[in-house]
């Protein structure tokens, strides 16, 4: 066992791991967040994706122990208390989910994308969500949604 030590939604969290722990588990199982998904355990499907150091991760690839000191960012602490975040309000607004599965991933990974490029066209959105899937849409109004969402956050 391990000490690991990080900054989660702004809390700093201290707990001691083991040295195999994935950081999903930590998150999941340590934390009890569980709005971050396991999908595929290989880093195909996108649904655990966070951000570390304000980049965009996907936490079943990464071992908590790698996180020491990091900042994270997970689904919970995207919106503002009880105020959803512009993107996860595009999310609802548009119909860009089905099942929820796929959502809190393709939000993550929706806000790396437009911190980088804040007025992306509708390729770009669709080129960043390679490798975030989704089996019940077909993906239009996930487009949509974050196109809405970019246009929000830059209004703001």
């Amino acid at each position: 066992m391990t000490t690991v030590s990080m900054t989660v939604n702004g809390k700093v969290v201290t707990h001691e791991v083991k040295n195999h722990t994935l950081l999903i588990d930590f998150i999941r199982e340590t934390l009890d967040l569980t709005g971050t998904h396991v999908g595929c355990d290989t880093s195909q499907c996108g649904t655990c994706t966070i951000h570390v150091n304000n980049m965009s991760v996907k936490a079943c690839t990464m071992l908590a122990l790698q996180a020491e000191g990091a900042e994270i960012l997970t689904i919970e602490g995207v919106a503002n208390a009880n105020v959803l975040h512009p993107m996860q309000q595009a999310f609802a607004q548009n119909h860009g989910l089905q099942c929820g599965f796929c959502t809190p991933g393709m939000i993550m990974t929706a806000l790396a994308l437009i911190k980088d490029n804040p007025n992306p066209t509708e390729e770009e959105v669709r080129l960043e969500l390679d490798g975030n899937l989704c089996r019940c849409t077909g993906y239009q109004n996930i487009v949509t949604a974050i196109l809405e969402g970019a246009r929000a956050m830059r209004a703001q």
